[in-house]
């Protein structure tokens, strides 16, 4: 399912694989894995990755989305050595600008000290090991916080639309995605990162319901 907005076209390939279109014809990959594509379509002009584990960082999952003249942009942390194309590294935290377009980075992990840790009370994911994406794409702003609890340095964010994670467990779950949706103002809100494995099965329908009785939209893309 495709969803538009300004101009704009949103696809949830599956999991927390999406795929954006902007008016001028440019395609945007996010964080693109094998498991949930279908084919190689070749035509990424440009891809981001937030982080190194299997369900994001894919160099398979990438070649096959890579156009032939595709940028990579990805979070430094990460070991991008495999890759055959070259690699714009992304900071923790702080500003860039990627073949045009405008990039603000955020950092992303679980609180040591909540819900979303592991047996040995250990974060599913660090601080430090995780980023969170704004893309500012002509005259609107996408933000892509990618695993993460809601954290107070996102009540600062305010964006137009947002991709949350709502499937809890190893990031935050739909009633806290519900109250990031409402914190940043956004005008859409399209859900990623549920139902795919037993641990992150939720109730998508309730989450959209609840914030569509604030009047905010959500499309279960």
């Amino acid at each position: 399912m495709q969803v538009d907005y300004e101009g704009l076209t949103f696809e949830r390939l599956g999991h927390a694989s999406v795929r954006i279109e902007t008016t001028d014809g440019t395609i945007i990959y996010i964080d693109p894995w094998s498991e949930v594509l279908e084919g190689e379509p070749s035509d990424g002009d440009i891809v981001f990755i937030t982080h190194d584990d299997f369900d994001h960082y894919d160099p398979e999952a990438i070649a096959a989305v890579a156009g032939p003249n595709v940028t990579v942009a990805a979070y430094e942390a990460i070991d991008t050595s495999e890759l055959a194309s070259d690699v714009i590294d992304l900071p923790y935290e702080g500003e860039t600008t990627v073949d045009g377009i405008d990039v603000r980075t955020v950092p992303a992990y679980n609180d040591p000290d909540g819900a979303h840790v592991d047996e040995d009370g250990e974060p599913y994911h660090a601080d430090g090991e995780v980023i969170g994406l704004v893309l500012t794409l002509e005259e609107t702003t996408v933000l892509v916080p990618s695993d993460t609890d809601f954290l107070p340095h996102h009540e600062s964010l305010s964006v137009d639309v947002l991709v949350p994670p709502i499937g809890g467990h190893f990031t935050m779950n739909r009633a806290e995605a519900a109250n990031f949706a409402r914190s940043v103002d956004a005008d859409l809100v399209l859900p990623e990162h549920y139902d795919t494995f037993e641990p992150i099965e939720t109730d998508a329908e309730a989450f959209a319901a609840d914030l569509e009785a604030d009047g905010i939209r959500v499309e279960l893309f």
